[in-house]
């Protein structure tokens, strides 16, 4: 065999062996194509160096360097693609066939807690009725949570088990007739009640008439269950002004659940007691399957009135305070309110 036909062999025989390497698409085919032309038994290359004893002495040397580039150049073929095909199974089965012309997969995001969107539409319709928001302190004294919405020291609602207090606040001997354990002195502090307190502090500094919504978050030791919650959150809306009565509490409450629920939505009132309103009412309302108790209201007590310097004898008003987790568990389908406050993503998901 001449130099020039061996070497034209060899040329042939890397072309064919390097194109098959580029070309595998999988580890199976790529080994099959290493035996076929790399095998050590009965590959190509081994019979081309058999082909180097048939050369002319002369010409040997030359045909071996020529031999040895080819075979390195070959395994360099194979060694890329080797590592090309494991490139591709560490990005995953579309790596290999990626496409840049076909639009990205959004990635998903994050979405406003369902609560959040709740105070958000409930701001918003009490807006269209003329209610303008206000925000207050979740931490208060004593004067805006109890004495100026005319809860004496004695009523069982200031008591330490009732309320979380807090243990930075000086601690003294009860008073008479006072809720034993309850915190007292100019420094007792409490974490909010209800937010009735921002009512106070916008009457104190407000003369008539006013039209507020107050939406915040609330403390109360309650033992936690599907509808209880010991942080939850009210809406509370106030009325002042001249001759204002209980048909217009009812009209906007009904306005207020029409504009959130739905048409088919009806209020009714029980009578119940709240020492900041006389006469006070439980608010139920009854929306596809049955009647639900949602919060409280009533016409603001003169005492009430008295405490922020208001003449009852010339102004009267109404409050209610609702339950957010209530009204937007009962829109959404939500039996367990617990469930706003687990932070599972999967059930927040159903919400953006």
């Amino acid at each position: 065999m001449s130099l020039e036909s061996f070497i034209a062999a060899l040329d042939a025989f890397s072309r064919e062996a390097q194109a098959a390497f580029a070309s595998a698409e999988d580890e199976s085919t790529l080994e099959a194509a290493r035996v076929k032309y790399l095998g050590a038994r009965s590959g190509q290359l081994k019979d081309l160096q058999k082909g180097l004893g048939q050369i002319p002495p002369a010409d040997r040397p030359a045909a071996g360097k020529r031999f040895n580039e080819l075979k390195v150049a070959i395994e360099e073929a194979l060694r890329q693609a080797t590592a090309r095909l494991k490139r591709g199974a560490a990005a995953g089965p579309r790596a290999a066939h990626f496409d840049p012309t076909i639009p990205g997969v959004r990635r998903r995001i994050g979405c406003v807690h369902p609560l959040t969107q709740t105070i958000a539409e409930l701001k918003e319709i009490m807006g269209r009725l003329g209610f303008t928001a206000a925000e207050g302190p979740e931490v208060e004294d004593e004067r805006h949570n109890f004495e100026a919405l005319n809860i004496p020291p004695e009523h069982p609602a200031r008591d330490a088990l009732d309320n979380f207090y807090l243990a930075a606040a000086e601690t003294t001997a009860a008073p008479s007739g006072s809720a034993v354990g309850v915190p007292s002195g100019a420094k007792a502090r409490l974490l909010r009640s209800q937010t009735s307190t921002v009512q106070i502090r916008v009457m104190e500094q407000t003369t008539p008439p006013i039209r507020i919504i107050s939406c915040g978050r609330v403390y109360r030791p309650d033992t936690a269950d599907a509808t209880h919650y010991p942080m939850f959150h009210q809406i509370e809306g106030l009325l002042i002004d001249r001759h204002v009565t209980m048909a217009d509490l009812k009209s906007v409450l009904r306005l207020f659940a029409r504009s959130f629920f739905a048409d088919d939505v009806h209020i009714r009132f029980r009578p119940s007691f709240f020492p900041f309103t006389e006469p006070s009412v439980e608010v139920d309302m009854s929306w596809r399957d049955g009647w639900i108790e949602m919060g409280g209201a009533g016409m603001v007590d003169p005492h009430v009135l008295q405490a922020v310097g208001y003449d009852p004898e010339q102004y009267s008003g109404f409050a209610f305070g609702l339950g957010i987790e209530r009204v937007c568990a009962r829109r959404h389908g939500v039996t367990d309110i617990r469930e706003f406050f687990k932070n599972d993503v999967r059930f927040l998901r159903q919400f953006g």
